[in-house]
């Protein structure tokens, strides 16, 4: 049976949806895990039962990325793609991207927390994202990538614009923004490469450790660096600011759990994967599938592009006790919320070491923060984060 007649009564678009996802998506694992929803070009199925998501995303060579892994059909590029091509970008950049680079961050991640703090015009009342959780892994990306201080502004607009444009109804209007961020990049590139085959010596940044590297004696060309580097752009900056936002907001709507992180900062760690897991950054990601695939009676047809929900898949009822529920004690599990198999998250573990120092230093520093309100969502609608989130130290 295919359900393209009958397309349920979830709306990834609705008001209702995109003001709180995770009701939604719990409903869609009990009542319609197999979902079609016609109104968006191109159409797309949505998956959202754990083990359909967890074969989906191991099942590289049916559910292809081959197409792009956002909601529209794009070619193949770096990382994304498929082994492999996929293989030899990750093996370049995992390269220039280890555990030993990430942990020798820390020490300058801690303090530009702290700084971050230090410079607030108000300390006592503040906009938690554009004052702290926006601002901390750009500068920490930008730095990575050997980017200038006086371009962080313009640099996090044109990242702001690439994800928007990824699932905004007419993505025409970023053109003229993606345009200049890649002409941006690129100058970075090719002066890092004149610079390499003079035999000059260059800054040792990630761009030009990507330019540098090889493997088997093979290394990227100008237009592949530019492709890993706009991937790791979006994934070093718009989803782990969401993360911190995100965190920092489900603890403070229930005081008693962020009075129970500053009481016992060992739970940070507990809070950080219940957070990934009860609001993932990334709602889902795409894939197209390469032939027909009937799954729960529902015909896919192939070449059909296919979201595989994450958040959905981390509130099935069947892999998590209470799903529905902000849990600090919940026992540890395998959330999706950073993807699985080949494709899982390169910046993972950046992007848990800057949360863990961004919520650290501010329940030191603020034990008595609370919410104003709850702010307002970021625009894209697979993703998850707060774009407003005024928060107060003042005393009530």
């Amino acid at each position: 049976m295919n359900d393209t007649n009958n397309i349920g009564s979830y709306d990834p678009f609705s008001a209702e949806t995109l003001a709180n996802p995770g009701p939604a998506h719990a409903a869609l694992v009990v009542n319609e895990p197999v979902h079609y929803f016609p109104h968006f070009d191109p159409p797309f199925y949505t998956l959202s039962k754990y083990h359909d998501v967890e074969e989906a995303l191991r099942d590289i060579e049916l559910f292809s990325s081959e197409h792009g892994q956002g909601p529209r059909y794009t070619a193949p590029m770096g990382m994304l793609s498929n082994p492999p091509q996929h293989t030899f970008f990750r093996n370049l950049v995992q390269q220039a991207f280890t555990p030993k680079v990430i942990q020798a961050l820390s020490g300058r991640i801690e303090r530009l927390s702290h700084e971050l703090l230090d410079t607030m015009t108000d300390p006592s009342t503040f906009e938690l994202h554009d004052d702290y959780a926006a601002p901390l892994p750009v500068i920490v990306i930008c730095e990575l990538l050997g980017i200038p201080a006086a371009d962080r502004v313009r640099f996090k607009s044109w990242s702001d614009a690439q994800v928007a444009a990824m699932g905004a109804p007419d993505p025409t209007q970023y053109e003229g923004q993606m345009m200049e961020l890649a002409e941006y990049l690129m100058d970075h590139i090719t002066t890092r490469r004149s610079k390499l085959d003079a035999g000059q010596e260059i800054d040792d940044d990630l761009i030009a450790r990507l330019v540098k590297v090889r493997e088997h004696g093979e290394g990227l060309d100008n237009a592949q660096v530019l492709s890993v580097v706009s991937q790791l752009l979006v994934g070093g900056n718009e989803t782990t600011t969401s993360l911190i936002t995100n965190a920092v907001w489900r603890l403070l709507q229930d005081p008693v759990r962020w009075q129970t992180l500053v009481n016992n900062p060992d739970l940070i760690d507990s809070a950080i994967e219940e957070s990934l897991r009860y609001d993932p950054p990334v709602l889902g990601l795409y894939r197209t599938v390469t032939r027909d695939v009937e799954l729960r009676g529902v015909t896919i047809p192939a070449d059909s592009k296919v979201m595989l929900n994450y958040s959905a898949a981390n509130r099935d009822p069947e892999v998590f006790e209470a799903p529905n529920e902000f849990r600090l004690d919940r026992p540890p599990q395998r959330h999706l919320s950073f993807g699985l198999g080949v494709h899982f998250c390169l910046g993972t573990q950046l992007a848990r070491l800057e949360a863990r120092t961004a919520l650290s230093s501010l329940l030191q520093r603020y034990p008595g923060l609370r919410l104003l309100n709850d702010g307002e969502r970021i625009a894209p609608f697979f993703l998850w984060g707060r774009r407003r989130l005024p928060v107060t130290s003042a005393s009530q």
